[in-house]
């Protein structure tokens, strides 16, 4: 059984969406909302929904939101697996089964959605990034890493019973992988659907990138 955990952040103008979109192949109470200190109508869309919610009280940062959703995850023997989602609509809900089938079929302890970079609306300085930062993970692990920004991925409670991650914000999703890759859980990459639109993004570029770069350089 699969558990869908969602971080989110002032998200109320996409949530309603996703959470209707993504309760057509996940039973609600399978789906964890993060509402991260939100200043908005997140929390109470949410719990309207019929979702599990759980609350910061403030904004603590997209890593501190996955540890407390799947420290939600861990306490049940419900739950096998996680699947990670942003709640602003850049992940297809539709694409849910393709990481499920791609775990049963294979078995990987970690499932990444792989976006394509050229030829769709993501952004220049996006492609950059993703690019750059894939190979020097990539470098770091000895492992192919295709996609190492993607937040949709799933990870097996084999991985959440082994590794604890610290950091708090973006680069939280690197340290998960680099620590993966490192204890040998295997990996794979599967095609995903670039999304992007007119959402304001919460990363800070110049933190990110240095934050990114102290974990990629720790000792584990």
């Amino acid at each position: 059984m699969v558990a869908v955990v969602i971080p989110a952040y002032n998200a109320a103008s996409t949530l309603p969406e996703l959470l209707r979109r993504a309760t057509t192949f996940v039973e609600a109470r399978d789906i964890v909302v993060v509402n991260d200190g939100s200043t908005d109508e997140t929390g109470a869309l949410a719990s309207r929904s019929g979702v599990t919610l759980l609350h910061h009280i403030r904004n603590r940062g997209k890593g501190a939101a996955l540890r407390t959703g799947f420290a939600f995850v861990k306490s049940s023997m419900r739950y096998d697996s996680v699947i990670t989602m942003d709640a602003d609509l850049q992940h297809r809900p539709e694409e849910l089964p393709a990481f499920m089938k791609a775990r049963e079929n294979r078995g990987s302890s970690i499932i990444v959605g792989c976006r394509n970079r050229v030829g769709t609306g993501m952004p220049l300085h996006r492609i950059l990034s993703n690019t750059i930062t894939s190979a020097l993970v990539a470098a770091r692990t000895g492992v192919m890493i295709k996609d190492s920004q993607s937040g949709y991925r799933l990870i097996g409670r084999e991985v959440l019973d082994a590794i604890s991650f610290e950091s708090d914000g973006y680069e939280a999703e690197t340290e998960l992988l680099i620590k993966s890759a490192l204890k040998g859980f295997t990996i794979e990459f599967i095609p995903i659907t670039t999304v992007y639109g007119d959402e304001r993004s919460h990363m800070t570029h110049w933190d990110t990138t240095r934050k990114f770069l102290q974990v990629l350089l720790k000792e584990y």
